[in-house]
């Protein structure tokens, strides 16, 4: 009976008996998991739970241009000086923990800070300040520290490059 159901329903919808075949396994895995509260996603061995965090982070070591870059397991105390940039072409484009980036928003990317920290960003020229949530991994260039949205540079009244500091505010 269940056959015939299936032969009519596909061939009224040019659909054949082998696809439905194929397909009713996952469908019913699919909905017994939905059902008895098992994830159906699991997080990988890219992710880890730093203690006394909610968030996930993203702290396996990754390779770029021929380094290899360990990010941070806690940024307590952190503060360093150095060269900030900005990007904003990449909008759209999948951050390091999976969001879209936004160029507009009060995001940044980082080499090594935990994902997701929250950080203050100083202009060394004006005085202006802005707190930021890292998502991403960069910049890749020498000599840089930091990679601010669009919104974030302006936010400290940055064009191009600037000399900042950088403190960790927590995750």
């Amino acid at each position: 009976m269940f056959l015939d159901t299936v032969s009519v329903f596909s061939s009224r919808f040019s659909l054949n008996v082998r696809r439905w075949r194929a397909v009713m396994p996952l469908m019913f895995l699919s909905l017994l998991s939905a059902c008895s509260g098992i994830p159906t996603l699991q997080r990988n061995d890219d992710q880890a739970m730093l203690p006394g965090t909610t968030k996930t982070t993203y702290t396996k070591s990754y390779k770029v241009k021929g380094k290899t870059y360990s990010p941070m397991q806690s940024a307590l105390g952190y503060k360093a000086q150095g060269l900030a940039s900005w990007y904003g072409a990449e909008s759209g484009n999948f951050t390091a923990n999976g969001d879209r980036f936004d160029p507009r928003g009060m995001t940044a990317a980082h080499k090594t800070l935990p994902i997701p920290s929250k950080v203050r960003v100083t202009n060394l020229r004006n005085g202006r300040y802005v707190d930021v949530v890292i998502n991403d991994r960069g910049p890749f260039k020498a000599n840089r520290l930091i990679d601010l949205s669009q919104g974030a540079a302006e936010q400290i009244g940055m064009r191009g490059l600037a000399e900042v500091t950088v403190e960790y505010l927590g995750s």
